[in-house]
C-alpha cells in the first residue's frame, strides 16, 4: 500500500497543513513501531502499524481547526470518522478502522450518547492489538507542539479531561505497552 499517495491526494500542496500532518503522524508511527519492536509476544504486523499510523489522521482538513490550519466546517471530532470515509473509499477497511477508532482513547457509544456528539453512533473503540497500540502511541503527540512528546502522566492526564472510561483503558495500554 502506498500510504503516501492517499496523503497526496488529499493535501496536494506543501503547506503548513501537510507540514503537520506528515511529522505528527510519523512521530505517532515511530512510537507505535518501537511498541511493536519492544513487544514482540502482541504479534502486531509491523507494516500496517506504520501505514496506518500516516493515515490516522487523514480527515483533519475537513475539520474546523485553524490551530493547526485546518479550515473545514466540520467539528474537529469528526476528523477519525470523516478520514476513515476517505480511506475506506481507497480500498483500505483495516486501515479506515484505525482512523475512526483512534479519538481520545476510542469512544463508546455510551461516551457518543451522553456527550451528544457528532459521530456516528456506535462504538468507535479500538479492538485490534495495532488499532490500540496506534490510538495509545497518539495521545503523546499534539500537532500544535509537533517536536515535544508528552509524558505518560502527561498523556494520561489530557485523556481524563474526557472522562473515566477512556483513561482506564489508556491504563491499561500503559500496562501493556511500557
Amino acid at each position: 500500500m502506498d500510504y503516501k499517495a492517499i496523503i497526496d491526494k488529499y493535501y496536494t500542496e506543501d503547506n503548513e497543513l501537510k507540514h503537520i500532518l506528515l511529522v505528527h503522524s510519523r512521530k505517532v508511527a515511530d512510537k507505535a513501531l518501537s511498541i511493536v519492536d519492544k513487544h514482540p509476544e502482541l504479534e502486531a504486523d509491523r507494516q500496517f502499524v506504520e501505514e496506518a499510523s500516516m493515515l490516522h489522521d487523514i480527515g483533519i482538513f475537513m475539520c474546523d481547526a485553524p490551530g493547526i490550519q485546518c479550515f473545514g466546517d466540520k467539528p474537529y471530532i469528526c476528523h477519525g470518522t470523516l478520514g476513515a470515509e476517505l480511506v475506506r473509499e481507497a480500498g483500505f477497511p483495516a486501515h479506515a478502522l484505525v482512523c475512526e477508532r483512534h479519538t481520545g482513547a476510542g469512544l463508546s457509544i455510551k461516551d457518543i450518547e451522553e456527550q451528544n456528539l457528532p459521530v456516528p453512533h456506535r462504538n468507535l473503540l479500538p479492538i485490534s492489538i495495532e488499532e490500540q497500540i496506534i490510538c495509545y502511541a497518539d495521545k503523546f503527540y499534539s500537532k500544535t507542539k509537533l517536536e515535544k512528546e508528552k509524558t505518560v502522566e502527561q498523556a494520561l492526564a489530557s485523556i481524563e479531561k474526557f472522562g473515566k472510561e477512556g483513561a482506564e483503558r489508556f491504563k491499561l495500554w500503559i500496562d501493556l505497552f511500557e
